[in-house]
């Protein structure tokens, strides 16, 4: 699925007034009239960065919503419901870069040769134990495949090396990172 620029836009513009809205307290407004991909089912994670550094970063890994309500959601988690920072302020909103990442349909694997780092993104299960990792993380710290595999299964709580056990399920997928 390739989005036109005006549909990158649009999910930009409802990601802002949700985060605005939460910031005065109030509801997302009402979704515009959707058309094309915006209406479909789609995996995406909104990421927040505060000058570069990372503020916030939720997402849906699968297609149960469509991609603009994922948007509109997933920028007011990132905003105010990552357990990893407090929630924004408005006095940092002005310091805010809205990410969107598009997520294609996860793809398992049994051949870790088969993750091209760069394109790929990593989902790793085992057990209860899961954890995600976009493809952009990879590239952004100049990671080779073993450590992002390593790095995945850390996301998981799981051990660095999780990843050569039979036992855990390795999956691919690729975003529209915008």
């Amino acid at each position: 699925m390739e989005l036109s620029a005006a549909e990158k836009e649009t999910l930009h513009e409802i990601a802002r007034q949700s985060i605005a809205a939460g910031l005065r307290g109030e509801a997302a407004p009402p979704l515009p009239q959707l058309t094309g991909e915006l209406q479909e089912p789609r995996g995406a994670f909104v990421t927040l960065h505060k000058k570069g550094a990372l503020r916030g970063c939720i997402g849906y890994i699968e297609a149960i919503k469509p991609l603009a309500a994922t948007v509109q959601e997933m920028a007011y988690a990132a905003a105010f419901k990552d357990p990893r920072f407090p929630p924004l302020t408005p006095a940092e909103l002005k310091d805010i870069d809205i990410e969107i990442s598009v997520l294609s349909p996860l793809q398992r694997i049994n051949n870790v040769d088969d993750i091209q780092v760069g394109r790929h993104g990593l989902y790793i299960r085992r057990g209860r134990y899961h954890g995600l990792l976009l493809p952009q993380v990879a590239t952004e710290h100049h990671w080779d495949r073993d450590t992002f595999l390593q790095q995945t299964c850390r996301k998981a709580n799981l051990p660095p090396t999780a990843w050569q056990d039979p036992e855990t399920e390795i999956y691919v997928f690729s975003a529209d990172i915008f």
